[in-house]
């Protein structure tokens, strides 16, 4: 299912929690609920990032540099 997303959508399902959660801080303060979500939002795209190398495409791209 990955596989076949763009590079612009995988960015943005990384990216797109983190701005929400940030937005909804803006809006209503530092509550609890605010600081999870930027936790957990901060969690989720560290995941992708640190994932990101681990993809086919991304193996293909890095055995392609070395090359």
């Amino acid at each position: 299912m990955f596989e076949e997303m763009s590079p612009h959508l995988r960015v943005a399902t990384a990216v797109a929690p983190f701005v929400v959660a940030i937005g909804m801080r803006l809006l209503l303060g530092g509550n609890a609920l605010t600081r999870w979500l930027v936790t957990l939002s901060t969690l989720w795209f560290a995941a992708n990032v640190l994932m990101a190398p681990y993809s086919a495409g991304m193996r293909q791209d890095i055995r392609n540099l070395l090359h």
